[in-house]
């Protein structure tokens, strides 16, 4: 597939891999690995060294394979690409004997601290030049929605967007990054990615909320249903009026918008 891939991807595919490498790296040396045997051990270099290379043997076996699909372009290309990367690391963790539930929580922890990075880039203008939750809330999904979440539809995001006072509300009904991961799950018969997905890609969103609204709350962001649990949709209402809990599931969402 490489000889097909266009450049620019190929430079930033690269760029993807160090920056990822990099936090991984970081976030290792900082944890205790359960192993499915039900030993405890803090990774030294040798085990680093190791799942580097199983890591960037994983990513170039699921590019040959053809991932992200064909036809996601721009900000989607980009975002699959990244669920690529930490579909790959999730293999390549399992692959070592780790177990599947510490195997999801570092590629969470790793996820969020670039998501966070993102976040916070995204909206540093908005936070610097107003106090208001609402605005900094709107002005930052305004951003994001052009890129890299912009709707263009189906093979990349499709969304209806509904501004009403105080929150935006975005219906997702699809999602490059779920879909990379929905058809490796399904093609391999391994539920363990999808699963991964879900308890990383789609629990960034409730801190996220917070961290863009800046003002010392939480329950900025709700939602009750998502694609990588099977549902039609993803139901997200980004609010300016924080309900003081951060929850990651049993919020009421509102109804969907009228066809």
């Amino acid at each position: 597939m490489t000889g097909t891939t266009p450049l620019r991807w190929r430079v930033l595919r690269r760029l993807i891999r160090v920056v990822i490498w990099r936090i991984a790296r970081r976030s290792l040396r900082h944890r205790v690995i359960r192993l499915r045997s039900g030993d405890r051990l803090r990774w030294l270099r040798p085990e680093t060294d190791a799942f580097h290379s199983l890591w960037t043997a994983e990513i170039a076996a699921l590019h040959a394979r053809g991932f992200p699909a064909a036809g996601v372009t721009g900000g989607g290309r980009l975002m699959a690409e990244l669920a690529l990367v930490t579909v790959a690391a999730d293999t390549a963790l399992r692959k070592m004997s780790i177990t599947p539930e510490c195997s999801r929580e570092i590629i969470a922890d790793i996820g969020w601290k670039l998501y966070r990075q993102m976040l916070l880039l995204t909206s540093l203008p908005y936070r610097a030049v107003t106090r208001n939750p609402e605005r900094r809330l709107r002005w930052t999904l305004r951003t994001l929605l052009v890129f890299p979440f912009r709707p263009v539809g189906a093979p990349g995001y499709a969304a209806e967007i509904l501004h009403e006072p105080g929150m935006v509300r975005t219906y997702f009904t699809h999602c490059p990054p779920q879909s990379l991961a929905r058809a490796i799950s399904e093609q391999d018969n391994d539920p363990d990615v999808l699963a991964a997905f879900r308890q990383s890609w789609c629990l960034y969103d409730w801190p996220g909320a917070d961290l863009i609204a800046s003002d010392g709350q939480r329950g900025h962001y709700r939602r009750a249903r998502t694609l990588s649990h099977g549902d039609p949709v993803c139901d997200m209402c980004w609010s300016a009026r924080a309900s003081g809990v951060a929850r990651h599931s049993g919020d009421k969402a509102a109804p969907p918008p009228a066809p």
